[in-house]
């Protein structure tokens, strides 16, 4: 038998001790598990990607385009690229428009 050591940030490794503690596991045990899966699939057993919607090229090409508008001087400004993605990629209204539509 061997030793091994992981390093993980403290929030994490809580989080994972009470998992494995609620499926009645122990951290040992539950990487054992997961090594074990890599070994008979001679993969990792689930994906690993990164897109988020942020990267995305649309939107990549998007603040590219709004930026250089910022530097040209065109009508924009860093708040409206901001409520731009959120409307977009979070479906939040736009503060401009609740503080428009209310009654102050």
């Amino acid at each position: 038998m061997m030793n091994v050591s992981v390093r993980m940030d403290n929030e994490t490794k809580k989080e994972f001790e009470k998992f494995c503690k609620d499926v009645g596991l122990s951290i040992s045990s539950a990487f054992n598990l997961f090594a074990k899966k890599v070994i008979r699939e001679h993969r990792i057993p689930f994906d690993i990607s990164n897109e988020d919607p942020f990267y995305s090229e649309e939107n990549q090409k998007l603040l590219e385009s709004r930026i250089s508008d910022m530097k040209n001087g065109i009508n924009c400004s860093e708040h409206d690229l901001i409520e731009e993605w959120y409307e977009k990629n979070m479906a939040w209204p736009s503060m401009g428009r609740l503080f428009k539509s209310s009654k102050w």
